[in-house]
């Protein structure tokens, strides 16, 4: 990707990053009163960022999940988790979700997928997700429009 300079949107309007970040905070706040491990939060939030694109937003979720407790093999079977065995029924429904709201343009979010994760998820788990989807999805946004540098880990790191 380009090394051009950007506006970067969280330095430029600091109020409203910093908005966003308080939205972001009651949300983690809404999914930990829904039951929501932070396992299943990165996943969705991983998942998101891999659909956008968002390699800076992919690098943060990849470090939060093993934080988390997922492991290589997991995170590298989210991209395939509809091919995979390793997830849950649980977490295969948020995934689907996941898919519905970050391509929600393309036919919303139907009443087929709505009623197949309502009957795998709470209604508070499911309005706590759709939550998560939709802030990783804003930050997704932010970072990809500016540009947000993911340089080489150091030998060390990897």
């Amino acid at each position: 990707m380009a090394q051009e300079r950007r506006v970067h949107l969280s330095k430029s309007a600091p109020e409203a990053y910093q908005a966003l970040d308080a939205f972001s905070k009651a949300v983690g706040r809404v999914a930990a009163d829904a039951g929501i491990e932070p396992r299943l939060t990165e996943i969705v939030q991983l998942h998101a960022s891999q659909l956008n694109g968002c390699a800076f937003c992919v690098r943060v979720h990849v470090d939060r999940g093993v934080a988390a407790g997922l492991d290589a093999d997991t995170i590298a079977q989210v991209a395939t988790w509809r091919e995979s065995g390793v997830f849950t029924e649980r977490e295969r429904a948020a995934l689907e979700l996941t898919e519905a709201f970050t391509f929600i343009a393309d036919e919303g979010i139907t009443d087929e997928l709505y009623d197949r994760v309502g009957s795998i998820l709470s209604e508070g788990e499911y309005v706590a997700l759709s939550w998560i989807i939709v802030s990783i999805n804003a930050f997704n946004r932010v970072a990809i429009a500016g540009r947000y540098p993911v340089p080489p880990r150091a030998a060390a790191q990897t």
